[in-house]
């Protein structure tokens, strides 16, 4: 009876397999292909603009300062495949005016073609005690973060329905998929992007148009290095637990997922078991990657649990400590 029980699961593993393949989406050719890139002047958006490129796509970079635009396009050009290849670089805040991130997308479609995949990474962190972060901090990084998003998707949306295919991708964080002390300004605008994506998703499906959400984890960028210098001593903590990536390893994860329609990029074994437990209900792009879900979800929880229970003993002890030494002033 046993030895059918287990014939019968190896069975419908084997059938999951064959049948999930059918179910998937067609992968999207990057030859010729026209893909835009917010933020794409350094770190990860710069390394996705690159990955495409030496793909065969045709580049456009958006981001704020024209400067550093400049210097990547050429960095970028290096890796050509072809002649025809081109990087067309826009200077453009995507989180300020819809009206004109709609004009310079309308304008960079004119000159290289329709939007095949656009990359969402604009964005920005702001790290300390949610009573010590100034209010417009909260403010400002909901506008870069979630509506710097939410203005470029909107511009390319139609096209994209209108050609019956297309790719959106939203960089996210695994700060967007739990919410980590000293975060309290970022991980809100991170997590939005989960539920514009899972909204938008359904919506687009039917057009042959696929989201991805990537949740990359702490990766080595300009932005990164920034961001430590004013981490909290807990978050600093918190952060040794995982490693740091490299962002062109993150950025060949995110262009492989976006190519291939899956709604979540994680990267490493963290970033995997961190995208099966915050799965709830975003769509899959097989049956396979549901069993996946399934099955792993229990145990996964409870490793989980474990990780939360050593965070919360680092800002127990960095409090005591804190205090203490406050103690230890008074008195002197």
């Amino acid at each position: 009876m046993l030895l059918l029980a287990v014939a019968f699961i190896v069975a419908f593993v084997l059938l999951l397999y064959m049948v999930s393949p059918l179910i998937s989406p067609k992968p999207l050719k990057l030859p010729g292909a026209h893909v835009v890139v917010t933020g794409g002047s350094s770190g990860i958006g710069k390394c996705i603009a690159i990955e495409c490129y030496k793909q065969g796509a045709f580049i456009t970079l958006i981001a704020r300062d024209e400067n550093k635009l400049l210097q990547t396009k050429k960095e970028i050009e290096k890796y050509s495949v072809n002649d025809k290849q081109v990087v067309l670089c826009i200077s453009v805040d995507v989180s300020k005016d819809y009206e004109q991130v709609d004009n310079v997308l309308k304008q960079a479609q004119e000159k290289l073609g329709p939007v095949d995949m656009l990359v969402n990474c604009a964005g920005t962190s702001v790290t300390g005690k949610f009573e010590d972060i100034e209010v417009n901090s909260f403010e400002r990084l909901m506008a870069v973060n979630y509506l710097g998003s939410v203005y470029p998707s909107r511009a390319v949306i139609a096209t994209m329905k209108e050609r019956r295919m297309g790719r959106i991708v939203f960089v996210s964080s695994q700060a967007g998929q739990l919410g980590l002390f000293g975060y309290t300004a970022y991980s809100p605008t991170k997590f939005a992007l989960r539920g514009l994506a899972e909204a938008l998703q359904m919506e687009v499906k039917p057009y042959n148009i696929y989201v991805t959400v990537a949740y990359p984890p702490d990766t080595d960028t300009p932005g990164f290095a920034e961001e430590s210098k004013t981490k909290p001593i807990e978050t600093k903590l918190i952060s040794e637990t995982s490693s740091v990536c490299q962002a062109e390893q993150v950025a060949r994860v995110i262009v492989k997922d976006a190519i291939q329609g899956n709604f979540n990029s994680s990267v490493g074994s963290d970033g995997y078991m961190l995208s099966i437990l915050t799965s709830g209900m975003s769509p899959v792009t097989s049956i396979t990657e549901g069993l996946q879900q399934v099955v792993c979800m229990g145990i996964f929880r409870i490793v989980g649990l474990f990780y939360l229970g050593s965070f919360d003993s680092i800002v127990r002890r960095c409090m005591m400590q804190r205090e203490k030494s406050e103690s230890a002033d008074k008195n002197e």
